[in-house]
């Protein structure tokens, strides 16, 4: 495929982007730029596994959250097949808490900010998934927990599993 017809496909991509771009959404310099893109990456069936394992942020989003968005972003609109598991565990786990079990967690009563982005997510087929082990020692209970979410019993062995069933790891 020509350069000149791979930039025009991402750019008609980047048209359907569902989120509104904040720091680095398809990193295509505009076409009066002198920077030349000297590897075009085509998109490949993909299973990818978010490792969200602490409290990292790209401005006021969570960096995996935004990862994600960003991935799909890339995907939308392609017949390319991708599936995604975020494993949320250690000090990022409280992501997917309810109203109430984020209000006792953050000591605050403004509830879960990032529930409609997650709910986003898990309706665009993203799967969320929170280690036991995390849980118990934070006290929290199936029921603090948002909708959909998965409680695996082991968080290493789940990604060893995810791995050996062909998932590709970004921990952001």
């Amino acid at each position: 495929m020509s350069h000149l017809k791979a930039t025009a496909l991402v750019m008609a991509a980047a048209l359907l982007v569902p989120v509104k771009p904040t720091e680095a959404q398809f990193v295509y310099p505009p076409t009066d730029s002198r920077l030349v893109i000297d590897n075009v990456v085509p998109l490949r069936p993909a299973k990818v596994l978010m490792n969200m394992d602490h409290d990292a942020f790209s401005g006021r989003l969570p960096t995996g959250l935004y990862y994600t968005e960003l991935l799909l972003a890339n995907y939308k609109g392609s017949n390319v097949p991708l599936e995604v598991v975020t494993i949320l565990h250690d000090k990022g786990a409280y992501l997917v808490l309810n109203d109430a079990a984020y209000d006792r967690f953050k000591h605050t009563h403004t509830g879960n900010p990032w529930k409609g982005k997650i709910a986003a997510l898990q309706a665009a087929g993203v799967a969320f998934e929170l280690c036991a082990y995390t849980s118990y020692n934070n006290g929290w209970l199936n029921a603090d927990l948002l909708p959909g979410v998965k409680v695996d019993n082991d968080v290493l062995l789940r990604l060893i599993d995810l791995t050996q069933q062909g998932y590709v790891q970004i921990q952001p």
